[in-house]
């Protein structure tokens, strides 16, 4: 056996520094490990020659490149040049669709550490549709009110916390909550940054799907990110001008969608709806248990799972949880069963939960007729009718706007904002996101919506969920799962 180190991500100013401070005339690019990891299958030689080779003849190994991923259709190739990329300056509302593309790492300038200053996107639509000044006057008012209930919520919260304010290891954290809280009064067109790390794959199908996308400020972004890594790998990234399939579906979709005619009475109001789960899914998830540990097909694990009496069953899941701990990942037979819930969040909510990429999210606009959520502690210190005023102004600048440009608009509303959001996760997802959203040092809102989901679930599934609980809370409901084993 041999483990070799092929390359990792380092600073690009010291690649540039180092090219420019050494006789090296070619090009410095991730392209020559994808050309060698592609001849892997078909090559005698030892993968470090390869990558030697690749490295020698760059041309080559870009020409190699092209007629592996666009000529042969091996497009996983592409995957092993991987980016790292700073995006810098975009509006809350780009980052959500920045971050639906799964298989990328993100990391997000967070409102509830950082206090934003007044820094907001004015969308390209906003300017041309005649609406600035209006967008404007909205988004500052909104900021400076913003700033007007952290200042009254940093007392608050240090007043309500008394043991932890005394030690002065936690000032960061008490802030932080209270910056969590006001943050609910700032728009979706507040600027943020996050970093990003990207393979040449997924680069190419991001820049694709934003171009599509209706939003200036969508396409700007696909441009320039274009314009930034272009020139470093161009044989793995050709295909980025955005297709009828990108921009029409979901236009054509919303056009049907606007002549059937729906009952009014279906429009759900219950905030968590636990919508379908897979029928016998104790039965399913035990009969998959079964199957990894023993030589029987699955149909004699599920006629077996089907058979056992209620203390054998409770049996064999604590078998298989017996020795897990919060850290640890539930069993993978456990993503045979699927749930799918109907969720009512908002924008603060919803920008903690698509952090869970494994899942699928399926989400509308945000609507205004939803409501919005107000923190607790707004109400507490005697802001809610304040808040609620910036709302209702707020409501109104996005209903001008809206008919000039129904997909700009969503901008000027607020993190306070709802959206309907179609959920599906397997249990062991599930589980995961227990763990951490309804741990007690998880935010407050993202905790109460996973409680009402695990609550639900568990209702349905109580045998396959049996460790399913925050980390502050896995000794108390081990000791209660195990104390009679």
């Amino acid at each position: 056996m041999k483990i070799l180190l092929a390359g990792y991500n380092i600073d690009y100013n010291l690649i540039r520094s180092l090219k420019e401070k050494s006789a090296i005339k070619q090009d410095i690019t991730p392209e020559t490990i994808s050309a060698a990891y592609a001849r892997i299958s078909r090559s005698p030689k030892p993968v470090d020659e390869l990558r030697a080779d690749a490295l020698a003849e760059v041309d080559k190994a870009r020409k190699s490149n092209r007629n592996i991923v666009f000529e042969m259709g091996h497009s996983s190739v592409a995957e092993h040049a991987v980016f790292n990329i700073d995006v810098i300056g975009v509006s809350r509302l780009l980052v959500e669709e920045i971050e639906k593309f799964r298989l990328c790492s993100y990391t997000e300038k967070s409102q509830r550490y950082v206090l934003f200053d007044k820094d907001f996107v004015v969308p390209e639509e906003i300017v041309e549709a005649d609406f600035k000044d209006l967008f404007v006057s909205t988004v500052t008012m909104q900021n400076d009110f913003y700033h007007e209930l952290y200042e009254q919520l940093r007392p608050y919260v240090f007043e309500q916390n008394r043991a932890l304010a005394e030690n002065p290891a936690n000032k960061s954290l008490l802030e932080g909550w209270a910056k969590e809280d006001a943050r609910y009064a700032i728009a979706l067109a507040t600027e943020t940054q996050l970093g990003m790390t990207i393979n040449a794959r997924n680069l190419e199908l991001m820049l694709r799907r934003l171009s599509a996308l209706p939003l200036a400020e969508a396409r700007c972004y696909s441009e320039q990110l274009y314009a930034a890594t272009r020139d470093v790998a161009p044989s793995l990234i050709r295909y980025t001008e955005a297709t009828d399939y990108d921009r029409l579906t979901r236009q054509n979709l919303r056009g049907f969608c606007s002549r059937i005619d729906v009952e009014s009475n279906t429009r759900s109001a219950d905030a968590v709806r636990l919508a379908w789960a897979t029928p016998d899914a104790d039965i399913a998830a035990a009969a998959s248990l079964l199957f990894a540990s023993s030589g029987l097909s699955y149909d004699q694990c599920l006629k077996t799972a089907r058979r056992m009496s209620p203390r054998d069953a409770r049996t064999l899941f604590k078998i298989a949880f017996e020795n897990i701990q919060p850290y640890d990942a539930a069993p993978r037979e456990l993503e045979n069963v699927d749930l799918h819930f109907e969720l009512i969040m908002s924008a603060s909510c919803f920008a903690q939960l698509k952090r869970h990429r494994m899942a699928t999210l399926v989400s509308q606009d945000y609507d205004p007729d939803l409501g919005v959520t107000v923190p607790p502690a707004v109400r507490a210190i005697g802001r809610q009718k304040d808040f609620m005023a910036v709302i209702k102004k707020t409501n109104g600048a996005y209903k001008q706007i809206r008919q000039r440009d129904p997909y700009a608009a969503a901008y000027v509303l607020t993190n306070a904002h709802r959206r309907r959001v179609f959920m599906k996760l397997n249990a062991r997802e599930l589980y995961h996101l227990s763990r951490l959203r309804t741990d007690a040092h998880a935010q407050w809102d993202i905790r109460e919506l996973s409680k009402a989901m695990l609550t639900q679930a568990r209702k349905t599934i109580p045998l396959t969920l049996m460790m399913a609980c925050g980390k502050d809370d896995f000794a108390a409901l081990r000791h209660k799962v195990f104390s009679g084993m």
